[in-house]
């Protein structure tokens, strides 16, 4: 069986870039390692198969497009003798039940373990590090249709701009929101050559220090909850500035134009370690009605120009908005919002093991992940090939 990224793979996708494979195999571990050291959350006695076999089985079948335990046991069910066998699986097929215990209580382990693999996974380590920094984007979304006693689950995640591959997860507490989760999220995470982007949610002054303290930087939205922040970017002296970055993109029905300005302030403005504002104006015509909208939006950054210049940043905002995109394939082609999983932690487990799926798709080539997910169900043997990628 292949050990770097899948041979079958290639064979099948020859117009595809695939990522390169470390020099070192025998240093790394395969995606089925990962998942098989993840603690375990069971009690020894009556356990049939070990927590690797059952999260390797669960992710075999939402690669193939399952998004219910009850279509992971059915895939199970009717997987043949040699699709069982790779998996691992005996006579005895593990029931939906026994899945979703097991989902209910995992933790952040599952999430840190994977992520950190995924992490490894989505940087090419042949070549030296880029001088361009990394983007992170930090964002929230809601699995609808987990609501328990009026409360929805609500998920934080980091995903790496380029690859929309999420390699931080966790789950805010009930009755509170997205701020005090932000430092738990990115503690696992090595920020050294990293620029978190986020929305004005996270536009707080401990974030700023907690980003800057890790090594990392920082390009944040200011909104109302910075009001004095907001006045002083709106007051700064834009119409002197010339045009420094002009983007145009067409797609959804669309056109949209964006331009950038850039004003260094050192010291002075109102956020800790910020040295540059931006102001990105937004003009945004639909093509079916014609109809045209502008908005202005602004944002602080602690990179200065010599770090990063206005095209650099321009693609940066731009890129932290792919964030958006994943949490959209995990909508209509993973079905996760109209999910009806709600005990105890399944919700979050099923969107990492989405997140995985997206992320192998993403570095296996695939665009277009609804077109992926039929090809790994008419062939789950390629999709059991990913298990044995390696880092």
């Amino acid at each position: 069986m292949p050990s770097s990224l899948i041979d079958v793979l290639v064979r099948h996708r020859e117009d595809v870039v695939l990522p390169c494979p470390p020099a070192e195999l025998s240093e790394l571990c395969t995606l089925a390692e990962v998942l098989d050291r993840v603690p375990d959350p069971r009690r020894v006695r009556g356990r049939r198969y070990s927590i690797g076999v059952l999260l390797a089985l669960c992710l075999v079948a939402v690669l193939s497009g399952a998004t219910s335990l009850a279509c992971i046991a059915r895939f199970a069910t009717n997987s043949g003798p040699g699709l069982r066998r790779r998996l691992g699986l005996a006579a005895c097929t593990p029931a939906a039940t026994t899945l979703g215990r097991l989902l209910a209580r995992l933790d952040d382990a599952l999430d840190d373990a994977v992520g950190a693999w995924l992490a490894r996974l989505a940087t090419d380590p042949v070549e030296e590090p880029a001088p361009a920094p990394t983007g992170l984007a930090v964002d929230g979304k809601t699995v609808r249709e987990s609501r328990t006693n009026g409360a929805a689950v609500h998920l934080l995640a980091a995903a790496l701009h380029d690859s929309q591959t999420v390699i931080a997860q966790r789950q805010a507490e009930a009755k509170s929101n997205e701020i005090p989760a932000f430092a738990p999220l990115l503690e696992p995470l090595d920020l050294r050559g990293v620029v978190v982007t986020a929305d004005a949610m996270h536009t707080q002054r401990d974030h700023a220090e907690y980003v800057l303290a890790k090594g990392g930087h920082y390009i944040l939205i200011v909104k109302g909850n910075q009001k004095k922040l907001r006045k002083q970017l709106k007051a700064l002296p834009w119409r002197e500035i010339p045009l420094q970055d002009r983007t145009r993109d067409t797609g959804h029905g669309r056109r949209e134009i964006r331009r950038l300005k850039v004003c260094t302030v050192r010291p002075g403005l109102l956020f800790p370690h910020a040295v540059q504002a931006i102001e990105v104006k937004r003009r945004r015509t639909n093509r079916r009605t014609g109809r045209t909208s502008t908005k202005t939006i602004y944002a602080v950054t602690s990179l200065g120009p010599e770090q990063a210049g206005p095209s650099q940043l321009a693609v940066l905002i731009r890129g932290h908005w792919s964030v958006e995109a994943l949490h959209h394939v995990r909508d209509m082609t993973f079905a996760e919002d109209a999910s009806l999983i709600r005990t105890g932690t399944a919700p979050r487990a099923m969107a990492t093991l989405r997140n995985i799926a997206i992320g192998l798709m993403r570095q296996a080539g695939w665009v277009n992940l609804a077109a992926a997910t039929d090809h790994y169900r008419s062939r789950p043997a390629h999709a059991c090939e990913l298990l044995h990628l390696t880092t």
